[in-house]
């Protein structure tokens, strides 16, 4: 877990580019989870909200969940350009911030529960 740490800052953000990555790729290129689009929306965003987290444990979450929600409008506003025959809605940002409130919320229950390892 110590070498984790080490590197969680790194890790974010690099799934936050890799994220970003497969959100602007072609749609007929992009890897799909087989359930669905909001599924990978859900499934990249509470990702990124535990890498998140685990990242930056000493700032408050609101800002994490602030950021990760604006980072869900700029991936539907770069889907939105034509030339990558993508589909922006309204309703994967909402997906986006929702899996991001979800998972924050599990974490910071977690670190309550366990005050050592919040600060750890």
């Amino acid at each position: 877990m110590k070498l984790y740490r080490r590197f969680a800052v790194q890790i974010f953000w690099t799934t936050l580019g890799v994220v970003y990555g497969l959100a602007i790729m072609p749609s007929q290129q992009a890897p799909d989870l087989g359930a669905g689009d909001k599924v990978n929306h859900i499934a990249a965003f509470l990702t990124l909200a535990i890498l998140g987290r685990a990242a930056y444990r000493a700032h408050p979450a609101w800002r994490l969940a602030l950021g990760l929600s604006l980072f869900g409008a700029l991936v539907e506003l770069t889907q939105a350009i034509p030339v990558l025959h993508r589909d922006a809605s309204i309703w994967d940002w909402v997906a986006d911030s929702a899996a991001t409130l979800v998972a924050l919320s599990a974490a910071l229950a977690l670190e309550r529960r366990s005050p050592r390892r919040a600060t750890a």
